[in-house]
């Protein structure tokens, strides 16, 4: 559409093109704005609310305790890692299906109990809303979207507080392993123990026995520390921000719709008229 002379160009097809077809661009334009006009309002429009945590320092509460040599203060801010794993666990399946639960989704989301798909399409809607994201300073932000504010918040709140019970999930289970492995070991030292005891008395025995018992009074201190990390509920983070009901929607940006809709369907249109002249040259 330009002629390039020189230096200069020269616009007089471009203005020619213009003059052509600027009824239709025109006409193009109004329906493009008030499609994408009615499309914007029809959205339903989300809201979105935010809880940031700090997760704690993984170190054992157990070793904090009874281990006066134990230098890592289960205090302390989560490190790196810390963080890795708090976002893979409220990122986690079983933080999904617990919110889908708890706040019957399906059902929220406005899917058929009946539909054969209503799982997948459950999840899809699920992580299209919700997001889990590591802050810069080593704090996790979970954002909720929703049709309803109250919710959005109710939701961010509740995968707050459910990941400590995640995280006391996990652990509880180890430490029931760990529990029943160090139960064995210590009923086997002391048999160990009694069969030493029962030997005649001689130097060599007195020092094995003395020997055996650190061994056993060793085992039992680990067995101790292990029923508290098993019975213990304590939390796996700082609460820094709780989630609040917005007062403003997220979503959809509306004059953002319109103009893209209305733009777009202009340069479509004037690529298609390109075509249709060229094919008419």
């Amino acid at each position: 559409m330009e002629q390039n002379i020189g230096n200069n160009f020269d616009h007089t097809a471009t203005l020619r093109f213009f003059a052509r077809w600027w009824k239709v661009l025109l006409w193009v334009f109004v329906v493009a704005l008030v499609a994408s006009t009615v499309a914007a309002f029809v959205i339903k429009p989300r809201y979105k609310s935010t809880a940031v945590i700090f997760p704690t320092n993984s170190n054992r509460l157990s070793k904090a305790i009874m281990d006066y040599h134990y230098s890592l203060d289960f205090m302390d801010y989560g490190i790196e890692r810390d963080c890795e794993y708090a976002i893979q666990i409220l990122s986690s399946a079983s933080m999904e299906r617990d919110v889908c639960e708890c706040f019957n989704l399906t059902e929220h989301y406005g899917i058929s109990p009946n539909d054969p798909h209503k799982l997948f399409k459950t999840n899809k809607i699920y992580r299209s809303n919700i997001t889990v994201k590591r802050t810069e300073f080593l704090g996790v932000e979970v954002s909720v979207l929703d049709v309803d504010p109250q919710w959005a918040a109710d939701i961010a709140n509740y995968m707050a507080a459910n990941y400590d019970t995640l995280c006391h999930r996990i652990h509880h289970d180890r430490a029931v392993n760990a529990a029943d492995v160090m139960q064995k070991v210590c009923a086997d030292m002391q048999a160990r123990l009694d069969s030493t005891a029962s030997l005649p008395t001689s130097q060599w025995k007195d020092r094995l026995i003395a020997a055996e018992c650190d061994q056993l009074a060793d085992l039992q201190t680990r067995a101790s520390q292990t029923a508290i990390d098993k019975d213990e509920e304590v939390s796996y983070k700082y609460m820094v921000d709780q989630a609040v009901p917005a007062d403003k929607k997220a979503y959809p940006k509306r004059l953002l719709i319109m103009a893209l809709g209305s733009i777009g369907a202009v340069v479509m249109c004037i690529f298609g008229l390109l075509l249709f002249a060229k094919k008419e040259e």
